[in-house]
Parts: structure tokens; sequence; C-alpha cells
């Protein structure tokens, strides 16, 4: 496994093209390893091709991907870099191997994470109805998402709980009755993004059925690790849906400890 991280260039107009479109920019990842072909789907319950991306600042977008290969991302840079400004030994984008880190997970232990993902849920107006795949609208809902026990025991983690001294809101039931966690856990919901596109288009470029609508959010928090070997499938084969078009990769890093004050 590898992990890498692309700096795209926003100024250049293939940069914002990738950026406009998710199904554009997940063709330009799985085109950084030769032998996939588009038509591959990945094995169920096997590492695949992860891919996020961050945005620390206005102008400072970060894209991560987690694969089973080394990827080449020349095409990248030549279109969404800095080309001219690539050597040798610094080719526009850092790749390290990924399978050290995972090794080294242990449980109990604390990390802060990241993790962009489609949260939904499946309803139906009446027990005649199919259900129907629809995305969770509210952050508190979700924050319910993930906090899920049953998901955070699949996915080898459990989201790690404020101290009573940092929480600013309690917990309890909502109006309707519904449980409320508060500001219980270390957890933050944002960046929420309605993505649109055209799945499939006729040979003539025609819409062909109804263009596919995603909801992404960004989690960040703290975990301890309960499980190391289903948090290690779970940072390999990524969380939730809509994984092809940036959603699913948890990433990890450690806690920095509060700086001391000096008197």
């Amino acid at each position: 496994m590898f992990l890498s991280r692309f700096r795209i260039n926003t100024a250049r107009p293939g940069a914002r093209r990738l950026l406009s479109s998710p199904q554009a920019l997940h063709a330009a990842v799985m085109s950084s390893f030769p032998h996939l072909l588009p038509s591959d789907t990945p094995a169920p319950d096997a590492p695949r091709v992860l891919w996020r991306l961050d945005q620390p600042a206005r102008a400072e977008v970060l894209l991560y991907v987690t694969s089973p290969d080394q990827p080449d991302m020349t095409h990248l840079v030549e279109q969404a870099g800095w080309p001219a400004a690539a050597t040798p030994d610094s080719p526009g984008w850092h790749t390290r191997p990924y399978k050290p880190f995972l090794d080294r997970l242990t449980a109990g232990d604390h990390w802060n994470f990241r993790l962009t993902a489609n949260p939904v849920h499946s309803i139906r107006r009446n027990d005649s109805e199919p259900t129907k795949i629809t995305a969770h609208l509210t952050p508190t809902h979700q924050k319910g998402w993930l906090l899920d026990a049953r998901r955070q025991e699949r996915c080898g983690f459990r989201i790690l709980e404020k101290p009573p001294t940092a929480r600013l809101l309690p917990d309890g039931t909502t109006h309707h009755g519904t449980p409320h966690h508060g500001d219980r856990y270390a957890l933050t919901v944002g960046d929420a993004r309605p993505l649109s596109f055209d799945k499939t288009r006729t040979a003539d470029g025609k819409r062909r059925g109804k263009p596919v609508t995603v909801l992404t959010v960004t989690f960040d928090g703290q975990l301890e690790i309960t499980d190391p070997e289903a948090l290690r499938r779970t940072l390999t084969q990524g969380i939730g849906r809509a994984r092809a078009y940036g959603c699913g990769l948890l990433t990890l890093a450690p806690i920095t400890p509060p700086a001391r004050t000096v008197v």
C-alpha cells in the first residue's frame, strides 16, 4: 500500500476542470495506475484506490490518494501541477509506503482523523414503497451516521468523548424525543458540498437519465483504535458510499499535546 499527496495548481485551467468534476478527477486519479482499466471493478474486501481533496487554505488544494500500487502522476503534474519545476528527485508529488504505518497500529492508541464521506440512510414513505437512499442533511444526523455503534465496531475504532469541562452543549433529547449527543464527542462536521453530475451520456453528448447527486461532508475528530485489523481494512478499503467520487478515505495524524503555558 502507498499514500500519496499531490498539490493542485489552482491557477491552471486543467486544474479547474478537474476540481469542477468528480468524474474527471476520478478518471485522472485512476490513470495513475497503468494496469487498471476504466471497466475494472474493485474486488470486494480487497484494498482499493481511494482519494480525497483537502483545502487547508483558499488557494491550497491537496489531493490525497491511497493505493495498492505506487502511482505515476506525471499526467496530473502536466495538467494540474507545476511541470516546469518537476525534477527526477521531486516529480511534483510525494509517495510513501503505507504498510509500515498500518503495521504499527495498536489497540488503545489515540489519533486525530479526517474523513470525507457521503452519510446516507434508507427511507420510505409507506410500507408499499421500496426503500430509497437519501443523504443526511443536518450536522446532527451526519454526526449520528459516523457515531453509529455498529459502524464504529465494524471500522475498528470509537470516537473519543470530550472531557466534561470541554463540552459546550449538554446531550439529551430533541423536541421530537430523539437522542441528541450535544457536544459530547471529539467530532466536528463541515465543508458540506452537494455534487451533481451526469454519470452517463450518449455518443452525441446528450444526457442519459437523471443527474447523479452526492452530498459530501468532512469529519474531523479524535478516535481510539479498538480493532487494529478492522481499522487496517477501513484505511485501505474506505468507509461508506461514493468512494469513486472522493469519499471514504480516512486518514490519521498524531494528537499533538497542548502547549504548556510558561509563567
